[in-house]
Formats: structure tokens, C-alpha cells, sequence
């Protein structure tokens, strides 16, 4: 895998990265690439799969983070950021289906934000 350095999860990668959480790391990496993709397609005005293909990629990197963080702490005392997370998805999905490149970047910010900090917010408690 190239290193380079992340333009749509910095935060996360950096946060997986620290904390040496390999599965959560690869899918950081996969979703920005995956995010990359989009981002391509949606500047483009194109249709293509890359936007189709982000959303399940989302999941995937939110299942990811759930089993780092432990089911109990997600769903219990994560629960908001678990919310947060799942709020900037939505705004994530919502700018995809809506073609908007300036809404996209801005929900991806977002997005990054609210991962990296359930990441770390789970790291503080041990």
C-alpha cells in the first residue's frame, strides 16, 4: 500500500494509526480511497460507481470502529459519538445524492471529526 497522506481522514488515520488498531487503520485507508474516488466522480458530474460505492464503505469503516472501541462502550457510554458518527454519514450520503462537491468536503470534515474523536474518546477511559 502507498503512503501517502490521507486527504479526506487525516484525523482517523492518524488516531488508528497511534493506537495501532490495524483493522481500523485499513479501513480508514480504504474509506479515504474510496472517498478519493467520489470526490473524482462527483467533481466530474459523473454517475459512476465510486459514489455508489462510498456508502457501504462508511459502514464498514463505522463496523470497524465499533469492534475497536468494544460493542458495550458504542452502544453504552459512546452512544453520542456513536450518534455524531452516524449524523455525518447521513450528511455524507445526503451530499452524494445530491451531487455537491462543496457539501461533500464539508461532511467529510465532519465525518472525520466525529470518527476520530469516538476513537480517542475510547482511549482516554482505559
Amino acid at each position: 500500500m502507498t503512503h501517502r497522506a490521507p486527504a479526506f481522514l487525516p484525523l482517523t488515520v492518524d488516531a488508528a494509526a497511534r493506537l495501532r488498531a490495524e483493522r481500523l487503520l485499513q479501513q480508514a485507508w480504504a474509506t479515504d480511497h474510496a472517498a478519493g474516488e467520489c470526490w473524482t466522480a462527483l467533481l466530474a458530474g459523473c454517475g459512476s460507481a465510486a459514489r455508489v460505492g462510498l456508502a457501504p464503505q462508511l459502514r464498514r469503516l463505522s463496523e470497524a470502529t465499533s469492534e475497536h472501541v468494544g460493542s458495550r462502550w458504542w452502544f453504552a457510554e459512546g452512544a453520542g459519538h456513536r450518534r455524531r458518527v452516524a449524523s455525518a454519514q447521513e450528511n455524507l450520503e445526503d451530499a452524494i445524492a445530491d451531487g455537491d462537491g462543496q457539501e461533500f468536503a464539508l461532511a467529510f470534515v465532519g465525518y472525520d471529526h466525529a470518527m476520530a474523536s469516538a476513537v480517542v474518546a475510547v482511549r482516554q477511559r482505559v
